[in-house]
């Protein structure tokens, strides 16, 4: 496949872009439903040629070399672009695009209607464009930009119905709190260029992280970290995430499945080579992951919005990417980041077809749908059953994967994210079943319907309500991309990546496969030994470690049934077990008071009433009075220096031979 191929798997949905926004949208809005079929047609063919490329990385056994192009020359600062193709990459072509291709068209259903169809197309075929030029970038600089339109085009999208003002306050939340997270990442790329021009050039990175010194490497590890957490939602930048479900949920599902969190997690995973330099920021990643994804799953537990408990488990699931990252397991975190992305589309798009027939996503006015949507209540059941990780689903493999890597590094930082990963699946499990059970068993409780009517009755107001629900199940335009994705979380995990030989695969295939650019986690690629260690450690995937399953595998089903005792069974009251643990159920559905945190002490107490007060001070008193003093001795200077310009021909000449006096003599002390 040639550069060229590449760069139109970026190019076509960019162009899809371009021409539903400035040509469908003002000239033929008559003809709305062209913006969808553009943008579909544009990423089955960016699919195609994403299969193009994986077949083209597979045959070449690592990474294709197609050189870079001179983008910028200017004082010395040399930058270039270029594709780089290798295992990884080919790897987030296709799920990027694969997946965003059965989001758009789960979207022609479940966005029938809106007023905002055409421009929602177009910025979704932004969205897919820019995540796709992210993960094909050579260049820090040229990964950055594609970067920051990742994050513009998620603010556009989150803040889709920017007349609501939750969605304009959610969307404005997630860009601001991502920018706290670039602003380490932008630090880090001119700590970087200050260790050579030529370090911004991923390849040469990979070859040459042995020349940048510890402290170094550590300050510009960390600064890409701090990018990382920003986008892949992870403590303490996690906030802004659980309101990004203000968007339409096919946002949502393309958002936590393939696009912006996982941007974070490619990030590290691109620039590992640095962190296995830093021995520190490895533990503050797998510390930082092991925290989150128990923090993160702690607040899915009482969470009463599907969307937000989705939401909760995203930020978990990225943790335990983080988690194992850190700790050194580059496959096991890229292969979970794969599996995952099929069941948390699956999971989302699944929500989406409850709110179409509900007109609701507040599972306490939902129940009994498993009668009138049985293919929606079967697909949720398998993405659940995948994201809990149970056997043979797809997540089990790659979480099994996590934890057994986590068992062979037997350490401190190990044994931590070990146990934060077996709490954390118990966790799973049992929100994710209170989901099945709340929304589907028992009788059906009023919808939408039933939902106004309890705000109102509260003093509230109604919410809005998108598109015209019927208790039914979805068309087919949206069950066919979700029994799709519904078959990759049953096989993906097993069939890409078996503990055994099966024929079509063999064991461990993808491992081996994106193991084939050892340069993106080998600390010194010259280094023969420690190529050999890494793959060992990093590169392969560990053998499968059935006390790991069975432990795993055992928390999970108690979860499960934990589950299935209080919102099925009813033999536990969900009510009396929050009063019996007011304190802390209180504190898991304030979010841990992390908002007010943010909003009322760092924004509104320590932000506008010291740093503004401060800077008004001082602007008043510092600024206006240098300013008031400067003009009054301008003046003066001006009404001194107009005294000497009075006419007189003997005042002139004393002023010339001043000057120049005063010329030579400064040509004598500082012009040899």
């Amino acid at each position: 496949m040639s550069e060229f191929g590449v760069w139109l798997i970026i190019l076509i949905p960019l162009g899809a872009f371009v021409v539903n926004g400035l040509v469908v949208r003002p000239f033929f809005p008559q003809y709305e439903r062209l913006a969808g079929w553009l943008t579909i047609l544009s990423l089955a063919i960016s699919f195609g040629l994403s299969i193009m490329a994986f077949t083209t990385v597979n045959s070449q056994h690592g990474m294709v070399d197609f050189g870079t192009h001179e983008w910028l020359d200017v004082a010395g600062l040399t930058l270039s672009i270029g594709i780089l193709l290798d295992p990884l990459t080919a790897i987030m072509l296709i799920v990027v695009s694969g997946v965003s291709l059965m989001v758009q068209i789960y979207s022609q259903g479940y966005m029938k209607g809106d007023p905002s169809y055409i421009r929602y197309y177009a910025y979704m075929s932004l969205f897919t464009a820019s995540m796709l030029g992210l993960v094909t970038a050579r260049n820090i600089i040229q990964l950055y930009v594609f970067w920051e339109l990742v994050g513009t085009s998620s603010y556009l999208l989150i803040g889709f119905w920017f007349t609501k003002p939750s969605a304009a306050a959610a969307a404005k939340k997630a860009f601001l709190v991502t920018r706290l997270g670039d602003f380490g990442f932008l630090i880090a790329i001119l700590a970087l260029f200050a260790q050579g021009n030529d370090f911004l050039d991923i390849p040469y990175m990979y070859a040459h992280v042995g020349m940048i010194g510890t402290t170094a490497v550590s300050l510009i590890a960390l600064g890409f970290f701090a990018g990382a957490v920003g986008k892949s939602a992870q403590f303490p930048l996690h906030t802004w995430l659980p309101d990004a479900m203000e968007g339409p949920t096919p946002v949502s599902a393309l958002i936590h499945s393939a696009t912006m969190v996982t941007a974070g997690v490619f990030l590290v995973a691109r620039t590992f080579p640095l962190y296995l330099a830093s021995d520190v920021t490895m533990e503050v990643v797998a510390l930082v992951g092991a925290f989150t994804a128990v923090f993160a799953a702690s607040m899915g537990l009482v969470a009463h919005d599907i969307k937000r408990v989705l939401a909760y488990s995203t930020v978990s699931q990225l943790g335990y990417m983080m988690l194992i990252l850190g700790l050194g397991g580059w496959v096991a975190a890229i292969f979970h980041l794969f599996t995952h992305a099929f069941f948390k589309a699956l999971l989302f798009l699944g929500s989406g077809s409850v709110n179409h027939a509900t007109g609701t996503f507040d599972m306490r006015y939902m129940g009994g749908l498993r009668k009138v949507m049985p293919w929606t209540f079967t697909l949720m059941v398998i993405g659940s059953l995948s994201l809990a990780g149970i056997f043979p689903l797809a997540g089990f493999w790659s979480k099994d994967e996590i934890l057994a890597h986590a068992v062979e590094v037997d350490s401190t930082v190990g044994w931590i994210a070990l146990a934060a990963g077996v709490v954390a699946a118990f966790m799973t499990a049992f929100y994710m079943f209170r989901v099945i059970w709340m929304t589907f068993g028992g009788e059906y409780r009023g919808g939408a319907e039933a939902e106004a009517a309890a705000i109102v009755a509260e003093g509230g107001e109604a919410p809005e309500v998108h598109g015209h629900p019927h208790l039914g199940e979805s068309p087919w335009v949206m069950i066919a991309p979700m029994l799709v994705l519904g078959v990759l979380a049953v096989g993906a995990g097993f069939l890409a990546n078996p503990p055994v030989d099966i024929g079509i695969s063999e064991k461990h295939e993808f491992g081996h496969f994106v193991t084939g650019n050892p340069g993106v986690f080998v600390e010194d690629i010259h280094d023969e030994h420690a190529v050999e260690e890494a793959l060992e450690h990093a590169g392969e995937s560990p053998e499968f470690n059935w006390t790991v399953a069975i432990v795993s595998s055992a928390a999970a089903l108690i979860g499960i049934y934990l589950a299935y005792l209080m919102y099925s069974a009813k033999k536990v009251s969900p009510e009396s077990m929050a009063d019996r643990t007011r304190p802390v159920y209180t504190l898991m559905y304030r979010k841990y008071f992390m908002d007010e945190l943010y909003e009322g002490w760092i924004v509104k107490r320590f932000f506008y009433g010291v740093v503004v007060t401060a800077s008004d001070w001082f602007e008043r008193s510092v600024i206006d009075a240098v300013n008031v003093k400067l003009g009054i001795w301008t003046g003066r200077v001006g009404k001194g220096l107009g005294e000497v310009q009075n006419g007189q021909t003997q005042m002139a000449g004393l002023a010339i031979s001043v000057g120049v006096v005063a010329s030579i003599a400064a040509f004598l002390v500082w012009g040899s």
